[in-house]
């Protein structure tokens, strides 16, 4: 078991997760997909017990019979959890400081799969520091770019 951390963009919320697996899994429900403005979304399943809120996310009401943490000043989309009997939490992959470990196992909600961005080994791939105008605004703007 190891604690893994993380938390939103701005760093006003911070979790502290205690993970005993690498496993991971693509959502692809259009809720998901609404809630990030993404074709799908990596979770990692997160016993509730296990999980701790170093601060307090807020929570939006996002259906019925769920919930998500989020943060309200950066808009980082931070998880997942039912309403009731939430025994786990789904935690954005994204949202940890070194996501690395994690291997997706599975995709859930695959009725709504946008297959045409699952597989994109064959696109062209351009390293950040390549954009030299963004490189250029990054470092106009503070000095250095992001890590």
């Amino acid at each position: 078991m190891t604690v893994m951390k993380g938390g939103c963009q701005c760093g006003r919320i911070r979790y502290a997760a205690e993970i005993d697996s690498d496993d991971a899994y693509l959502c692809h429900c259009r809720m998901c997909q609404r809630a990030t403005g993404g074709v799908s979304i990596a979770f990692v399943n997160v016993p509730a017990a296990k999980l701790r809120w170093e601060s307090s996310p807020d929570w939006y009401r996002s259906s019925p019979i769920a919930h998500r943490p989020f943060c309200s000043a950066c808009g980082t989309p931070l998880g997942f959890a039912f309403l009731e009997h939430a025994e786990n939490v789904d935690i954005t992959v994204g949202s940890f400081d070194d996501p690395g470990r994690f291997k997706p196992v599975h995709h859930y909600a695959v009725e709504s799969m946008h297959e045409a961005w699952i597989d994109t080994r064959g696109l062209p791939r351009v390293r950040s520091e390549e954009n030299e105008n963004v490189v250029k605004r990054w470092m106009d703007a503070c000095g250095k770019t992001p890590d």
